[in-house]
């Protein structure tokens, strides 16, 4: 390594020797000082002076930084905004400007790029942080949720621990071929094919088999068994809805809205669980009254909103009760206005989601919504209720328990812009408590509060049903809610036993749902809704009987002029009698004025609740008739709940119910349906022997049970909607329902004794009814 020294030391003698450098520590220096050269942009060696050049023997002075100027960094930060690559033109162009090299611009900009990429990962790392602990929550969530399910048929857990999917799928493939063996037996004595639950839905036959003797009338048909909730089914809106252009609430009533919602939920949860003072119990027939002193010292309407006015009526009642669906599923259809019309189709006449407030979290948790709803009974003869208020959800933790609460509050109290008939029905803080159960249920605390004025009087026969609360109260949300809980489950049902002529579940599923638009329809059409005008006939003896026209061009009812005639009647029967006259096809030949003399069968049922009266038919008429060219069939529903009961149907002929079996959208298919709602009642006698009609619930010395029978008839007068009506097709629908009270009232009379006997025939009519006189 030092040959060279050598050799020069013995030539030279004493000539002075350059400092001899050892060649890796040489390179290892110049790579250094290229190193500086070249940095990084932000950082510059200073160069070496003359003196320590020609020194070797001094110590390196330290290491001056030199870093760039705000101007510098400002342009290039600039620049960087536009165009984070530039190119070699663009970076010395700007060195030259900036008064750099242009190593220092390229490494400035690479730098600032994987500054802003490492940014951008830790924003994204923070973000899926967030998401996986959420899905985390949520997976432990459905964990628990899981664990708590209990199969109905053997009671055990649902989901069976220790089973692997390997024999789950062996079983069933094993059951399947069990079942495919069996299938084709008794294929061989019915003559056809039997379909497999689960299979591929079959095409639809050319012609309905209506054969008598293939099908069983009495079955039970099985709710799954564990109910699988889905979304209400929802139907076109056809409705039309006031106009309001000016309701939009700005962003400073937002903040004010939210505080009422707050206040408006902490009053719903402690009416749901209070007691007394608050709620007061009547020990006679043991309905539960609020106590308005009490209340109000509770409950201060907040930021000094309009109070209660002495003209307002107040109407309070309080339920509770299981139904057979999922917390979820029930928010979800509350918070979408369409779902909650179709849940409730009895109650609610039009529904419409006016703004979204606050979406909350997840669309539920926190959600605050601007709505309308146009509430109803059905009859003509009480007027609907209108409002526009704010529905509020929230989950909530009482008493270590989870809750979801659904809270409605009035709007009126800070927004000025509502149309002033409006402001005559306010619900104040009503809702619901909603606390899910094992396997699929949830327990629902009702709440229903609000002031009325009566702008229209209510009928006399109506009047003590709308006037203590029953009529828009609790009891009736709350029974509707469990009937209709009940349809849903059925609508999603697999296990089924029995189809009849029904040929797969698709079809089962149209066909219900042909029958909720039936039934809907129905319900729209014999109320006062969407400010549907009615005559009163004047021949009528108790001014009970209504009419009215609509021009129909729309899809879903037949296109022509509709005459409707509406009639209602009190009679001394129970009305679950009068339910199981009306329901029974096999008896709907004493009714002449109903089945025209024919006799029915029933060829399809569908059961849509634990009660045998909830269930939808298929009937076939002119059975008697061997003709196969003329047959003709009627899609009826029946449902009964403490509220009251329904009975609706409507002529089809056989290709729309193959469009409806065949898997065709049945929303085209126009029905006019007729039918019955039976409302509980009682008529109470005083000391002069007159009588007014009162709920059940009143229980009491002098008490005689009975119904409210409202009778909805339609017919198509023309088929051309200009048409006028005249006067020979309003007497013959008026004739017609006389007639068909006068028969029920007399199937009734030979079937049973009524409880309140009058002149003769227990019962009043058309011509001499039966309702209450006035106090």
């Amino acid at each position: 390594m030092y040959g060279d020294c050598q050799i020069m030391s013995s030539v030279g003698g004493n000539v002075p020797l350059p400092p001899m450098v050892p060649k890796e520590e040489n390179g290892l220096f110049l790579r250094g000082k290229e190193g500086m050269d070249s940095g990084s942009g932000s950082e510059q060696a200073e160069e070496k002076s003359g003196n320590e050049q020609e020194s070797t023997e001094q110590p390196p002075k330290k290491k001056r930084y030199h870093r760039h100027t705000a101007r510098q960094i400002q342009e290039m930060e600039a620049v960087f905004k536009e165009n984070p690559h530039p190119d070699d033109k663009q970076r010395m162009k700007l060195s030259q400007e900036l008064g750099l090299k242009p190593r220092q611009v390229k490494f400035w900009f690479q730098n600032r790029r994987t500054q802003i990429k490492a940014q951008q990962d830790r924003s994204d790392n923070v973000i899926l942080r967030a998401e996986n602990e959420s899905l985390k929550n949520e997976f432990y969530r459905l964990q628990a949720e899981l664990s708590k399910l209990v199969c109905p048929n053997c009671g055990g857990p649902a989901v069976p621990g220790g089973v692997s999917f390997e024999e789950l799928r062996m079983e069933n493939a094993r059951l399947r071929e069990e079942v495919e063996r069996v299938c084709a037996i008794a294929s061989r004595y019915i003559g056809r094919p039997i379909q497999i639950m689960g299979a591929a839905p079959a095409m639809m036959p050319p012609s309905l088999d209506l054969d008598m003797n293939i099908y069983p009338r009495h079955f039970t048909e099985p709710m799954a068994s564990c109910a699988e909730m889905m979304p209400v089914p929802m139907l076109p809106e056809t409705a039309t809805y006031p106009e309001n252009n000016n309701l939009v609430l700005m962003d400073e009533e937002k903040t004010v809205a939210m505080e009422l919602a707050m206040s408006s939920m902490d009053e719903l949860v402690k009416m749901c669980q209070a007691n007394e003072p608050l709620w007061v119990r009547n020990n006679e027939n043991g309905k539960e009254l609020l106590n308005l002193e009490e209340h109000a010292r509770m409950f201060h309407w907040p930021l000094s909103l309009k109070q209660r006015s002495s003209e307002f009526r107040t109407e309070a009642s309080r339920d509770s009760a299981v139904v057979i669906m999922n917390s979820v599923t029930l928010v979800d259809a509350f918070l979408d206005a369409n779902k909650w019309a179709e849940l409730f189709p009895s109650v609610v006449a039009r529904a419409k989601t006016v703004q979204v407030i606050s979406p909350g979290v997840s669309g539920t948790n926190g959600s605050l919504q601007l709505m309308y709803a146009e509430l109803q009974v059905l009859s003509p003869l009480v007027p609907t209720r209108e409002a526009y208020f704010l529905r509020y959800c929230q989950q909530q933790n009482l008493k270590d328990e989870t809750y979801w609460a659904i809270v409605d509050f009035p709007l009126d109290g800070f927004h000025n812009n509502l149309q002033s008939s409006f402001p005559l029905y306010r619900r104040r803080a009503s809702g619901c408590l909603i606390q899910d159960m094992p396997n699929g249920y949830s327990r629902v605390t009702w709440v229903e509060h609000a002031e009325i004025i009566e702008e229209k009087p209510v009928h006399q026969i109506f009047s003590h049903f709308v006037y203590n609360g029953i009529a828009f109260g609790a009891q009736r949300w709350l029974a509707v809610s469990e009937r209709q809980c009940e349809r849903i489950a059925s609508l999603m049902a697999r296990n089924i036993t029995d189809l009849g002529v029904i040929p797969s579940l698709e079809a089962r599923k149209n066909l219900m749902r042909l029958a909720q638009r039936m039934i809907r329809t129905f319900c729209v059409n014999i109320s006062t809704s969407s400010g549907q005008l009615w005559t009163a006939l004047p021949d009528s003896a108790d001014d009970t009987v209504r009419i009215t026209t609509r021009k129909i061009t729309e899809p879903g009812q037949p296109n022509g002029l509709i005459l409707c005639a509406v009639s209602t009647t009190w009679l001394p029967y129970p009305h679950y009698q009068v339910f199981d006259l009306l329901r029974d096809e096999r008896r709907r030949a004493q009714l002449e004025v109903l089945s025209n003399g024919n006799a029915l069968h029933e060829v399809a049922h569908i059961a849509n609740g634990a009660h045998p009266g909830n269930c939808i038919s298929l009937l076939r008429i002119n059975v008697a008739s061997n003709s196969s060219q003329h047959v003709e069939l009627m899609l009826q529903e029946s449902c009964t709940d403490r509220s009251g009961s329904l009975v609706v149907y409507s002529t089809v002929d056989v290709d729309s119910v193959q469009l409806a079996m065949s898997g065709e959208d049945p929303s085209c298919i126009p029905l006019l349906p007729i039918g019955f709602y039976l409302t509980p009642v009682e008529l109470i006698r005083d000391a002069s022997g007159e009588g007014k009609s009162v709920p059940p619930s009143e229980e009491a010395n002098g008490h005689i049970s009975g119904s409210l029978l409202t009778v909805g008839l339609q017919v198509l007068a023309s088929s051309v909607p200009s048409t006028k009506i005249n006067l020979s097709s309003i007497a013959a629908i008026n004739n017609h329902l006389c007639t068909t009270v006068h028969q029920i009232s007399a199937a009734l009379s030979s079937s049973s004794t009524p409880s309140c006997p009058r002149n003769g025939n227990g019962l009043g009519s058309c011509a001499e009814p039966a309702s209450a006189p006035e106090k």
